[in-house]
């Protein structure tokens, strides 16, 4: 497996039932590889927005990979 689906709406009606204040991303790449693909970066982006419209932050998205892990926030990706 290489992909998954994430569906925003998901997302924002569990983060809505446990009223959240932020939610911070995570995934991870089974291959090791931390680097964010286009995707990644594609949904981090919509997740952002479609949660800010319900006023939800989101203060990272981190992606683990072995034992590493890339953080959007301190790459300055959010």
């Amino acid at each position: 497996m290489n992909r998954t689906e994430v569906h925003p709406r998901e997302v924002i009606k569990r983060a809505l039932y446990h009223n959240a204040a932020a939610v911070v991303l995570a995934h991870n790449h089974p291959s090791g590889e931390v680097t964010p693909s286009k995707a990644d970066r594609l949904i981090t982006e919509r997740l952002v927005q479609a949660l800010g419209l319900v006023d939800i932050r989101v203060p990272d998205h981190l992606i683990v990979g072995g034992s590493q892990v890339f953080s959007f926030a301190e790459h300055g990706l959010l």
